[in-house]
C-alpha cells in the first residue's frame, strides 16, 4: 500500500560503480533516505545478469542473487546474497518499503549452444520473414551449473524462446523467430514494428506452459526470499497481455492486494497505454512517460512551452491514480538508448510539477539526488528536491486548484485535508515570472502568506473575498504558506 503523499526513490542509475559495493553504500545512505521524506526505495535488478558489469537487465539467472560462482563471479554488480538481505533489512527497518527490478522478458548469457528452425525477420515489421526457414545455432541452453539444481531444477532449452538475436553459424545478429509446433510472437504485445514481442536476448516464450509455471513458481519463491513489497515490471509492452494478467492474479492471491506492481509500458502513445490499461483491467500503476517527453521538451523549448500544456496527453491526466509520474531515470539519462535528459535549468521545476501535486506517485532518480558518478558536471539538485521533500510532506495535501492561465506561467492552490490543514499556493514560470490571483479561502483574509522557496521578498495578504495575488519574480518557482504555517 502506498503511504499518503509517499514518495519513491529510483535507488541506483545506470553507471555506479562495478565494484560490488552498491548494497553497502546503500545501507549507510538509509537513514538519510527516510530522513528525507521518501517511503520506499526501488532498487536495480538483483539477480545475476551477465557479469558483475551487467546492470542487471541482461538477466542470466533468476535464482542467482549473488550466491553462486556463474558467469565469472559469485556477486553480481552490486555485491552478495548476504549483502542484499542486509540492505533490505536495513531499508525496512527505517521504515521504508522495498520495490524489486524484476525481468522476466528474456535471458541473457546461455550456457550452450542449441540448434534449432528459424527465420529471420524484418526488424521493423516482425509479422514480415526474410528468405527462408533454416538451421541456426544460438545460446538458448541455460543449465546453471554453479547453481546445481538448487530452489528449482528447471532448466531452459530453446523451446522456451520465441526469438534470438544471433546466428552462431553465420556469424550474423538479426531477429530470428523460432519454428515449431505451438510457436510464434505472443499475441498481446505491443504493435509497434508489427508485433514488438522481441527486444533482446533470448526473448521468453509467455505462452509455453513450462516457462509460466516457472516463472510463477520463481516470483513466489523470490517474494519469500526477500520479503518485498512490491514489483517494478520491466519491458511489460513486450510481455503477452495474457502471461501477465495470469501472474499478477497468482501474485495478488499468494502475497495479497497491497503487494505494489508498477510497470514501465515505453511509449508516449496514449493510445497503447490506454488500451494496456484497460487489458490489465486497471490493476496496474505505470510510469507516465507521456509527462517525462513534456517535461523534456518544456526543459528544450524553454520560454516557448506552453505550461498550460504540460499534462496533456499523460497518464497521470487520464489516470491519476495509476500514474508513477517521474522527471528521468537509467534509460533517459545521458548516453543510454532511451536519452532524453531533462536540461538542468528545469529540474526544479519538473520536481515541483510532481512532488507538489496532488496526482501521482513521484519518483525521484537517484542521479538527480546523489549525482552520477560517470558525469562529473552534474551533482544533482538534491537540495532543491530536499526543499521540495519538505514542502511536500508539510503543506501538499487534500484538494487542488490549478490556475493554468497563460503560457509561461501557471499555479496551483492545495487546499490541505482534516489532518494536514495548512494551504500552500504555487507559482511556476518559465519566462520573466509574474503574478496570479488564487483563492485560499476566506477564513484566510487579512492573513499574511510568505515564499517558502525565498525567491519573492514580498509579503501576499490574503484579501476579504480569500483571493490573493502570487507571484514568482523570475523564471522559477514560489511556494506561498501562511506565516502562521510556516
Amino acid at each position: 500500500m502506498i503511504m499518503k503523499n509517499g514518495v519513491m526513490l529510483q535507488g541506483f542509475e545506470w553507471y555506479l560503480p562495478e565494484d560490488g559495493n552498491y548494497y553497502k553504500n546503500m545501507m549507510t545512505k538509509a537513514s538519510e533516505i527516510k530522513f528525507a521524506g521518501f517511503s520506499s526505495v526501488w532498487l536495480p535488478p538483483v539477480c545475476k545478469g551477465t557479469g558483475t558489469n551487467d546492470v542487471g537487465y541482461g538477466v542470466y539467472d533468476l535464482y542467482d542473487l549473488g550466491e553462486f560462482d556463474q558467469k565469472g563471479s559469485v556477486r553480481t554488480k552490486y555485491g552478495t546474497k548476504e549483502e542484499l538481505h542486509e540492505l533490505l533489512e536495513t531499508l525496512k527497518n527505517e521504515g521504508l518499503d522495498v520495490y524489486a527490478d524484476v525481468v522476466l522478458n528474456h535471458k541473457a548469457g546461455g550456457d550452450r549452444l542449441e540448434q534449432f528452425k528459424a527465420v529471420e525477420v524484418d526488424p521493423d515489421d516482425r509479422r514480415t520473414e526474410i528468405g527462408q526457414a533454416r538451421d541456426i545455432k544460438s545460446w538458448t541452453g541455460f543449465d546453471f551449473l554453479g547453481r546445481d539444481g538448487k530452489y528449482s531444477q528447471f532448466k531452459w532449452n530453446f523451446m522456451h524462446f520465441t526469438g534470438v538475436g544471433y546466428d552462431d553459424i553465420t556469424g550474423e545478429h538479426g531477429i530470428y523467430k523460432i519454428l515449431g509446433e505451438n510457436k510464434g510472437w505472443g499475441f498481446e504485445v505491443s504493435p509497434e514494428n508489427g508485433n514488438f514481442d522481441y527486444l533482446m536476448f533470448a526473448n521468453i516464450d509467455h505462452a509455453h506452459p513450462d516457462v509460466k509455471e516457472e516463472l510463477k513458481k520463481w516470483v513466489q519463491w523470490f517474494i519469500q526470499e526477500t520479503g518485498v513489497h512490491g514489483f517494478r515490471m520491466d519491458a511489460v509492452k513486450h510481455i503477452d497481455i495474457d502471461f501477465f494478467r495470469e501472474l499478477t492474479t497468482s501474485i495478488k492471491e499468494a502475497d495479497g492486494q497491497d503487494f505494489y506492481l508498477f510497470c514501465e509500458y515505453w511509449t508516449g502513445d496514449m493510445e497503447l497505454i490506454k488500451n494496456y490499461v484497460e487489458e490489465t483491467q486497471h490493476q496496474l500503476d505505470l510510469f507516465d512517460i507521456p509527462l517525462h517527453y513534456n517535461l523534456q521538451q518544456a526543459s528544450t523549448d524553454r520560454d516557448g512551452f506552453d505550461l498550460r500544456t504540460i499534462f496533456d496527453g499523460t497518464i497521470v491526466q487520464a489516470y491519476p491514480t495509476l500514474a508513477v509520474t517521474f522527471v528521468d531515470n537509467h534509460d533517459t539519462q545521458p548516453r543510454q538508448s532511451l536519452e532524453s535528459w531533462v536540461d538542468p535549468w528545469f529540474k526544479e521545476m519538473a520536481y515541483a510539477l510532481i512532488l507538489l501535486r496532488k496526482d501521482g506517485y513521484p519518483c525521484v532518480f537517484y542521479g538527480d539526488y546523489f549525482g552520477i558518478d560517470s558525469q562529473e558536471d552534474y551533482t544533482g539538485v538534491k537540495d532543491e528536491i530536499n526543499r521540495l521533500m519538505f514542502l511536500r510532506q508539510h503543506y501538499c495535501f487534500g484538494d487542488q486548484d490549478d490556475y493554468f492561465q497563460e503560457a509561461n506561467l501557471i499555479g496551483w492552490v492545495r487546499h490541505g485535508d482534516a489532518e494536514h490543514p495548512a494551504k500552500a499556493a504555487i507559482v511556476l514560470s518559465n519566462k520573466e515570472g509574474g503574478a496570479i490571483q488564487m483563492f485560499i479561502g476566506e477564513g484566510y483574509a487579512g492573513k499574511t502568506f510568505i515564499d517558502q522557496m525565498e525567491r519573492d521578498e514580498n509579503h501576499v495578504t490574503i484579501q476579504g473575498d480569500g483571493f490573493g495575488e502570487f507571484s514568482t519574480p523570475s523564471a522559477g518557482l514560489s511556494v506561498w504558506v501562511s506565516e502562521e504555517d510556516a
